[in-house]
């Protein structure tokens, strides 16, 4: 593999924090797996001629987008005549956006809730498939008495960033529960490290974040669940999405469509090889062990993704959401959004 080039300088949080297609919706739980990708046994052509050199920017210490590295690993890419370069970005969204529209980067995976209201402000970058569900929780001690989100009312949560995807995640899951994430809660940002001792303290009554370090203090610091994406509707819906650079679309569709395919068929694979997956992405975790990054995989929601018309309605589905916590403006057309920053690349 190799070596990833740094498009920003900004550490990556201290690698796990010191702890221990058509592509249809997959199956309906992660117990209940198709492990082939849903474009069938024949899948379109790979370019001829020499490979075909791409720049996908990833975080390497996100678990949660293991298919990058996997993709590459397994030959996923190769037998579509991709040649990848692997950039490790730790910036922020607009930075990521903008790599993208620039040609500095011709793909990415990301957070769906974090690349939506950035993607407003009219970057060259096409949404063309979701990769997974299910990587964020909300969590709490045992002795808290909190176990449900209506618990939650007149308490203060701790969050690595006031405008990140869990942030917005858990204040649409309030909002669902009855609860005014404006009003009847407080926010407070942490450093994700710090997170946990806040908790402690009593700063804060729970703390929301993503993996991997959100299973891992779980684990660290003997926290419950009160709630995460992956029950009840959003488990069945997109968590992570895969964006391309809306040139290389234009310009060349048949690489754009082999990056999108390889990087979606490596994660229907480590969907159903947790354990492989956890060794290829091991080298980018050197904290965590290989059986925490696999059990990391398994509670994950790699069983689903989408494309297509099923893709476009899940970011329907979350115009609509964020219509309701104040992050879009309630006249928003989330039809005519999803059409606009989302592209199908795989219907004939």
């Amino acid at each position: 593999m190799k070596s990833s080039h740094a498009l920003s300088r900004r550490s990556t949080l201290g690698l796990l924090a010191g702890a221990a297609l058509p592509f249809a919706a997959r199956a309906d739980g992660p117990h209940d797996m198709n492990c082939m990708p849903a474009s069938g046994d024949s899948p379109a052509p790979a370019p001829s001629g020499p490979p075909r050199k791409v720049t996908i920017a990833w975080n390497e210490t996100a678990v949660c987008t293991a298919a990058v590295p996997v993709a590459k690993a397994k030959g996923f890419f190769a037998r579509r005549n991709i040649d990848v370069d692997y950039v490790n970005f730790a910036g922020s969204t607009d930075q990521l956006l903008e790599a993208l529209s620039t040609g500095k980067a011709d793909g990415a995976p990301g957070m769906a809730l974090r690349w939506l209201k950035p993607l407003q402000q009219g970057f060259d970058v096409k949404l063309v498939a979701g990769l997974h569900a299910g990587c964020m929780f909300l969590m709490t001690t045992p002795t808290s008495g909190l176990s449900k989100l209506q618990d939650l009312r007149g308490k203060t949560i701790g969050v690595t960033d006031i405008g990140g995807p869990d942030r917005n995640f858990f204040s649409i899951r309030l909002k669902e529960a009855g609860v005014d994430p404006e009003t009847d809660v407080q926010w407070r940002q942490f450093p994700v490290d710090l997170l946990p001792v806040a908790l402690q303290r009593g700063e804060v009554q729970a703390f929301s974040d993503g993996d991997p370090f959100s299973t891992m203090q779980k684990k660290q610091f003997g926290l419950i669940e009160i709630d995460s994406n992956m029950r009840d509707k959003w488990a069945h819906t997109t968590c992570c999405v895969v964006g391309l650079r809306g040139s290389l679309i234009r310009d060349d569709p048949a690489t754009a469509t082999g990056v999108a395919r390889a990087i979606l068929e490596a994660g229907a694979w480590l969907s159903c090889n947790p354990d492989e997956a956890a060794e290829i992405f091991k080298p980018y975790a050197p904290k965590a062990n290989a059986a925490d990054l696999a059990a990391i995989i398994r509670a994950q929601g790699h069983h689903h993704q989408t494309s297509g018309a099923a893709f476009r309605d899940e970011i329907v589905l979350y115009a609509d959401a964020l219509k309701q916590v104040g992050v879009f403006r309630p006249s928003l057309d989330s039809h005519h959004y999803a059409e606009r920053f989302t592209q199908d690349l795989f219907s004939s």
